[in-house]
């Protein structure tokens, strides 16, 4: 599907987006894979280690509209992972997270129209599900507008969808390299915020290869969440730390004890396919009913119960200490 294609990365210097053009390098032939982002240490970094010809770097905020107009010339497809993603900052910074992460959501949108991008997939994450934090109802907003995008689109080819998923093992500012910092430092004790606590758990690459089979399955307008295991806080200080005690010390600001990525309140919108559910657009879209039980790989779906939810803390599926320490070799973390 990306064989002599162009592929642009917003927020592309960030953990997925690495792994994202390793993955399309290793698996595909594309044309050219444009990274966008406001970080030009990150991309001369970046540059060192993906110096193919097909590689381009483009300086830019998705809050500058104009520069992602430029940016996405001649783009087939674009990967929205642009984003402020620290739950605290956003708390006490919240404007910034609104500029970023809802305004950055319609530049991108409107970006992509003008240039006439042929897909659009953005990045969101289980906090935009019932959201209780800043960063969640921005990326709610977000994930709503792409949505909607669809019916901006006119008689245009370019379509819209997004992924949501957990928690990606071993990214940055994530709670795994943080324990190991500690672990590292001598710590005598990992602090836990609340001993009830679960998130649901991916790998950096299943998310990214879900996010590629997603554009392929894609009608525009679908929100995609996988079916992955839970963890307990608990059970990962136990993976990675057995012989230290665990503190608790309170949930931090905007935090939940569990996460949510299929809210009841859209069990009727909600379909389950064998490896990853759909949630349908609450509009109907100008183009006409779309069969959102058979996606474009003929892969076919059923709804769910009403009432149904998918939560890290009614998972069936949860990792057991030893898993999670194996899921901590494979993510590499």
């Amino acid at each position: 599907m990306f064989d002599n294609k162009s592929v642009l990365i917003t927020g592309g210097t960030g953990s997925f987006g690495r792994k994202y053009v390793r993955t399309l390098l290793d698996q595909h032939k594309p044309r050219r894979i444009i990274v966008f982002s406001r970080d030009e240490l990150k991309q001369y970094e970046m540059s060192q280690e993906f110096s193919q010809p097909q590689m381009r770097y483009f300086i830019g905020d998705v809050r500058d509209g104009e520069r992602l107009r430029q940016a996405m010339r001649d783009v087939d497809f674009v990967i929205h992972a642009a984003a402020l993603k620290q739950v605290p900052a956003a708390e006490y910074n919240p404007m910034e997270c609104i500029k970023t992460n809802i305004h950055g959501a319609e530049n991108v949108i409107k970006a992509a129209i003008a240039e006439g991008v042929e897909k659009v997939m953005a990045l969101s994450t289980d906090k935009a599900a019932n959201p209780i934090n800043l960063y969640g109802a921005t990326k709610l907003a977000s994930d709503k507008l792409f949505v909607a995008a669809n019916n901006m689109v006119g008689h245009a080819r370019t379509r819209f969808a997004v992924v949501r998923y957990g928690n990606v093992v071993g990214s940055r500012g994530s709670v795994v390299p943080f324990f190991r910092k500690l672990i590292a430092e001598g710590a005598t004790s990992l602090p836990i915020t609340d001993e009830r606590m679960t998130r649901f758990w991916i790998t950096l690459q299943e998310g990214v290869d879900f996010v590629i089979r997603n554009f392929e399955r894609m009608h525009g307008g679908e929100i995609f969440v996988p079916k992955i295991p839970s963890v307990r806080i608990t059970d990962l200080a136990s993976a990675m730390a057995p012989e230290l005690k665990q503190e608790i010390i309170g949930i931090r600001p905007g935090e939940k004890l569990h996460e949510t990525m299929c809210p009841a309140d859209d069990s009727h919108l909600t379909v389950e396919f064998p490896d990853h559910f759909v949630i349908r657009p609450t509009i109907k879209f100008f183009r006409g009913d779309v069969d959102y039980l058979t996606n474009n790989l003929e892969e076919r779906g059923e709804p769910v119960a009403q009432g149904f939810d998918y939560s890290s803390g009614t998972n069936p599926h949860f990792l057991s200490v030893d898993e999670v320490k194996a899921y901590n070799v494979r993510a590499g973390a």
